[in-house]
């Protein structure tokens, strides 16, 4: 059974808080029982999103991409454990990933090779897919499988974003248009990995960004056209869990610099890149080191009989700065950047 997780018990926490500020500013007035009213309404909420849908996986099916490691790794071999049957796609199905599926799974471990960004790949998985399902169908697909790279907009070019596009975007067009009559067949579900970065556009994310802005606005799309079917959608929304994947781009302020042209390198100094690079890696450490987080929300995701749209995964400090940074006006966000310690450093470097 799947247990409730830190982010569930957030309406418990607002209803609780909801209550003893409405008494102490009321008193018996009739606020006081509109407020015990919207409690219990989220109360029961909570409870319902507590409550399983499936207490086991046992004649389904769920395909998982990017399980050669970080988040699909985990989440296939958890969903094994629930006796799923789990067709795991890795880009490299020799490698020591997907060894380990193999040599730590059950024989409901089905390995497949899957590059996200070519056609053929998902063509192959998707009749091995149909040839091999049990008895009750596929019942999810997780599109996890991403990449990641850092450097400002005017270090890159349209390659990098197209790479970016391809993977993060396409590739789950193209995994979701292949696999989605059969999930419609079992009314299931469509798992979409993105980031925090689809809302937060800060330094140095910009392809990044564009491509996981684009995501959620296709998952968005397609949760109100699977309404009617009743196939549930949701996003992940991760925060900073590069020491937890393997995602985090391996680029070196070197590798940048020796990109630049003649005008590039009179605007930005290589001391600069070296800053940014420093910078990037120093906030990637201080992360969390483990994913249960986030397999906890795919979990819920799969297998609540109300799974949430969105799951925002930042830790108890930073949730409600990132849960309404979206709704803030412009000027304020672009406000809220321009007091990191990056942008001031940024300022000295390039305009004194």
């Amino acid at each position: 059974m799947l247990h409730t997780s830190r982010h569930s018990m957030k309406p418990l926490f607002f209803s609780i808080i909801l209550l003893l500020v409405s008494y102490k500013c009321v008193g018996d007035h009739v606020l006081t029982y509109l407020a015990v009213a919207v409690s219990i309404l989220l109360l029961v909420g909570m409870l319902t999103h507590t409550q399983n849908g499936l207490s086991d996986g046992f004649g389904y099916a769920v395909l998982v991409t990017g399980c050669d490691s970080g988040f699909g790794h985990h989440l296939a071999k958890k969903l094994d454990g629930m006796g799923f049957t789990v067709f795991a796609g890795c880009l490299c199905p020799e490698g020591a990933g997907a060894q380990r599926l193999v040599d730590e799974g059950s024989e409901r471990m089905k390995i497949l090779q899957l590059d996200v960004t070519k056609d053929e790949h998902v063509k192959l998985a998707r009749d091995f897919v149909k040839s091999n399902l049990p008895e009750k169908g596929l019942y999810a697909v997780v599109n996890n499988a991403g990449v990641s790279d850092w450097g400002e907009i005017e270090w890159s070019t349209a390659q990098d974003f197209q790479r970016m596009v391809d993977v993060n975007l396409v590739g789950p067009i193209r995994v979701t248009v292949a696999f989605l009559s059969m999930v419609r067949a079992t009314k299931g579900r469509m798992l979409f990995v993105s980031s925090i970065f689809s809302f937060f556009n800060c330094l140095n994310m910009g392809a990044y960004s564009v491509s996981k802005r684009g995501l959620e606005a296709f998952a968005d799309c397609l949760r109100v056209e699977m309404a009617s079917f009743g196939v549930k959608v949701s996003i992940i929304q991760p925060g900073n869990f590069g020491a937890a994947t393997n995602i985090l781009s391996k680029k070196t302020s070197q590798d940048i610099w020796n990109e630049f042209d003649g005008a590039r390198k009179l605007t930005f100094s290589q001391k600069y890149i070296e800053m940014a690079c420093d910078y990037f890696q120093s906030t990637c450490s201080l992360g969390f080191k483990d994913s249960t987080m986030v397999i906890d929300a795919m979990l819920h995701a799969l297998t609540s009989p109300k799974p949430r749209t969105r799951y925002l995964l930042v830790s108890s400090m930073d949730w409600c700065f990132f849960y309404f940074f979206p709704f803030l006006p412009t000027y304020v966000t672009d406000a809220v950047f321009n007091l990191s310690s990056m942008y001031h450093k940024r300022e000295v470097m390039l305009y004194s």
